[in-house]
């Protein structure tokens, strides 16, 4: 999971000058990118119920582990404005290192299972479509699905179907539990109508599912109808999936900017 976000510098503000002040523009903008994007960084959800400062003031987290992973965000060229007075400079934040630090179980726990099951087919993975406003589970009030770093999958009577301890350690560090798309993703021009980073995820023949609402405290935890969770649970096969993390949601394109706003 990355986030994406932009710095810029009023240039003449800052008393530079240019052709000779640009390096020094560069420097400002790096040396402050940190403390400006922490804020951000913090309100990130981990979970239905918890931001990353929330996970901090209970000791989960370090601050010094959000600090140490704001040095690390990928600086793209900056760029001008078409005026020159202002710098802007693009910068990408891998989050991977702080998914795999919350990753603490040792093997994954058990993946439901139903006492009835229903035939099914095997498939490569599973893509829940939740890029439209649902019903908010014990409200009356709709919303769209957002993202966070651990989502969880509920089915229509409130059964857990997937959470990160059911995800083998290796993989939930090393790619975390879920893949987040937009709507481009699955509308390619191939016979899978998948992008290639879908594909890799979720293989040419996942099982494609439609929320039917978003659960938790900050709306992050689709909600599908018990039938499409009888067609997961129901085979080896397809609990495996969850089990190897080769989940995807797609949501919408504003909420895949909620997290992080430049």
């Amino acid at each position: 999971m990355e986030i994406h976000a932009t710095a810029t510098l009023n240039v003449s503000a800052a008393g530079l000058k240019l052709p000779t002040g640009r390096s020094q523009a560069e420097e400002a903008i790096s040396a402050e990118f940190p403390r400006l994007i922490q804020p951000s960084l913090l309100a990130i959800p981990a979970d239905s119920s918890s931001t990353i400062e929330d996970l901090i003031n209970r000791g989960e987290l370090s601050l010094h582990s959000i600090g140490e992973l704001a040095l690390s965000a990928r600086r793209f060229p900056p760029a001008f404005s078409p005026d020159l007075a202002l710098m802007t400079a693009a910068y990408t934040i891998d989050l991977k290192t702080i998914s795999a630090a919350l990753v603490r179980h040792r093997q994954a726990a058990d993946t439901p299972r139903t006492l009835l099951p229903v035939p099914s087919a095997s498939y490569t993975g599973i893509i829940i479509f939740a890029d439209t406003e649902v019903p908010i589970h014990g409200r009356n009030l709709r919303a769209a699905p957002l993202p966070c770093l651990f989502p969880k999958i509920w089915d229509s009577e409130m059964n857990l179907i997937y959470e990160r301890n059911m995800v083998e350690p290796r993989i939930a560090r090393d790619q975390g539990i879920i893949l987040y798309t937009g709507a481009a993703g699955v509308f390619r021009a191939n016979p899978s109508g998948l992008d290639d980073t879908l594909t890799a995820r979720v293989g040419s023949n996942p099982l494609r599912i439609l929320a039917r609402g978003v659960f938790g405290v900050l709306l992050t935890d689709p909600v599908i109808d018990r039938d499409d969770a009888l067609l997961i649970i129901s085979s080896e096969e397809n609990r495996r999936l969850l089990r190897e993390g080769k989940v995807a949601f797609v949501l919408s394109d504003s909420a895949l900017r909620s997290p992080l706003k430049d």
